[in-house]
This record gives structure tokens, C-alpha cells and sequence, in this order.
């Protein structure tokens, strides 16, 4: 009887059990891509003057304007540097002061005024310029020359033009029969000589940004508009002034901003008087720090602030209606 003995299959599982299932392809590591070192200090190489140049003329200024407004300085004590932190009484005595209701009214009526006025008149000249008839480009050039010309340059020429007794625009008054106007001497017209003044300078900034957002609009719209039956105050009203919404809100943002810290012409025309009749913030803030042999630093940075938080406060209206509007 033979017997067989049974040796052992050396033979891998795979063969045994089958062919094996072919390898997939190696997968790929989940995570974040690190960007390689070189990219990153070159990153920080293009901030870094940004973020120092912020840091210096803005970041530090800003804090020491709220220290000045916080502390009880005098002029040794601001070059000394020993000043005693008063917390919000600087505040308190600006707002209890009776200059500061005049001012913030004056400042609330120059401001709105001077924003309406150069919206409507600079929209207006948009409007008109963006017809390209002949020598269109020329006049909106001629346009610019307030802008560009320096603020002292402008309010003394608005300062010559407004004089009781040598002023053009009193000789223009007499030569159709009305008596002269104490334009810059006279507690009720300090004012609104300035804000004349503030509107004719701001005026082509309102031109320059509303005609380029002008320019953006389709012109097919107007087409369709006008082969639906819609005459020019209807086209206005229902294309141009919708579409020009974010343009508008830019322009009256930074209107506002320039307007509320006005401080060279008022100085130059009438230096806030008579009488406080044409004092703003930026003027009285000025005249506390600086204008007297005592300066009042404290209150002229309080005063100062004042306007900051206005600015901020309305800067952060904009962002927070420009994000409704973008998620409507």
C-alpha cells in the first residue's frame, strides 16, 4: 500500500486564492498647502511699508490725540511728558463749553449744505458732459482748476471776491441796483460765504467721480427707454439715478469726510468769526490747541476726536449698508 505524503504549497495566498486586485494610484495627503518660505517673506517684504507707513502717520497719531484728550496738559507738561490722566473731563468741559452748540450746529449746516449742493451741481455737470458734444473734454478740464488749485490760493481769492468794499461780486451788486453785503464781517453772512466758497471747490471732485460712473452705465439702456416712450426725466429718474446708487454713496461718503474737517478756508475767510458765527469743529479745535497763548490741548484733541468718531460713525453706515445691499 503506498503512501503519498502531501507536501506543504509554497505557493503566496495570491496565487492560491486568485490574482490579487491591481493597486490603486497613491492617494494624495489631505491638507493645507503650506506656500514655500520664499513666498511668504515676500508677502510680508510688500506689507511692510504699508504697515509701517499706518503705523506712523496714522496708528500713532490717533493715540496720541486720545491721550492728549485724556490728560490735563499744559505746555510743560506736554514737553515733559508728566501730564495728569484726567479721563473724561476734557470731554465734559467741551461739551459744557458755550461755544460748543454753535459749533456743532455750524458744522452740521456747513456740512449738509456743502454735500447737497456739490452732489446736485456736480451730478448735474456729469450729466450734461456726458453727452461728447464738441470741446466736452476741454470745458471739463477748465472745470478741475478749483480742485487743483491750493486751498489758500482759493479762499484768499474767494477772500478778495467777497470783500464789503473792493469785492467783484459787491461791484456786480451795485451794478444792478442792490446795496453791498458785509459777506465776511457780518455774523449773518460769515457763513454762507464760506460754504460758497466750500461748495465751488468741491464741486469738480463730485464731476470727476460721478461722470466716470456715468460713463459705466449701458448705453442699450437708454435705447430700449427711449424706444419704450421714455422721455429724458424719465430716463434720469429710472436708469441713470438707480445705477449710479453705489457711485453716489462713495462720493457724499467722502464728501462728507473732507467737508467735516474743512478747516483751511473757514481759517483763511474768516478765522470762525465774527463772533463765532462761522466756528466749526475744526476751526474751534484748532483755536483751543493753538490759538491763544494758554493752549488748551486737552479739549482741542477732545474737540478733535469729536470729529474722528463722526467720520468713523458714518463710514461705518456705509459698510453696513453696502453689505445689505450686496446680500439683497
Amino acid at each position: 500500500m503506498n503512501h503519498t505524503t502531501k507536501l506543504p504549497d509554497h505557493r503566496s495566498e495570491g496565487v492560491r486564492n486568485g490574482p490579487a486586485p491591481a493597486a490603486g494610484p497613491p492617494r494624495a495627503r489631505v491638507g493645507k498647502r503650506r506656500r514655500p518660505p520664499s513666498t511668504q517673506w515676500a508677502a510680508w517684504g510688500f506689507l511692510a511699508p504699508v504697515t509701517l507707513y499706518l503705523a506712523l502717520f496714522y496708528a500713532y497719531p490717533l493715540y496720541r490725540n486720545l491721550d492728549l484728550s485724556l490728560r490735563d496738559y499744559t505746555v510743560r507738561s506736554f514737553v515733559q511728558g508728566d501730564a495728569p490722566f484726567t479721563g473724561l473731563a476734557n470731554y465734559r468741559d467741551v461739551i459744557e463749553d458755550p461755544t460748543f452748540a454753535p459749533a456743532l450746529l455750524h458744522t452740521a449746516v456747513f456740512t449738509v449744505v456743502c454735500l447737497v449742493f456739490q452732489y446736485a451741481i456736480g451730478l448735474a455737470l456729469a450729466v450734461f458732459f456726458h453727452q461728447n458734444f464738441r470741446l466736452s473734454a476741454t470745458l471739463r478740464a477748465l472745470f478741475l482748476v478749483p480742485w487743483l488749485l491750493p486751498l489758500i490760493v482759493s479762499a484768499s481769492t474767494w477772500s478778495w471776491m467777497l470783500n464789503s468794499e473792493s469785492g467783484v461780486v459787491n461791484a456786480a451788486l451795485h451794478a444792478v441796483g442792490i446795496g453791498p453785503v458785509n459777506w465776511l464781517t457780518s455774523p449773518s453772512w460769515s457763513l454762507a460765504s464760506v460754504i460758497i466758497a466750500n461748495i465751488w471747490i468741491g464741486v469738480p471732485f463730485n464731476l470727476v467721480v460721478l461722470h466716470s460712473g456715468l460713463q459705466s452705465i449701458p448705453t442699450n439702456l437708454y435705447e430700449a427707454a427711449a424706444l419704450d416712450g421714455a422721455n429724458t426725466w424719465q430716463r434720469f429718474w429710472r436708469i441713470t439715478f438707480p445705477l449710479l446708487r453705489p457711485v453716489s454713496a462713495i462720493t457724499l461718503l467722502l464728501g462728507l469726510i473732507y467737508t467735516l474737517k474743512v478747516f483751511d478756508i473757514i481759517w483763511i475767510m474768516t478765522k470762525g468769526g465774527p463772533a463765532d458765527s462761522s466756528t466749526t469743529f475744526a476751526t474751534w479745535s484748532y483755536q483751543l490747541g493753538f490759538g491763544s497763548l494758554l493752549p488748551a490741548f486737552g479739549p482741542g484733541a477732545a474737540v478733535g476726536n469729536l470729529l474722528v468718531v463722526a467720520a468713523l460713525v458714518f463710514g461705518l453706515v456705509h459698510v453696513r449698508a453696502q453689505r445689505k445691499q450686496a446680500t439683497a
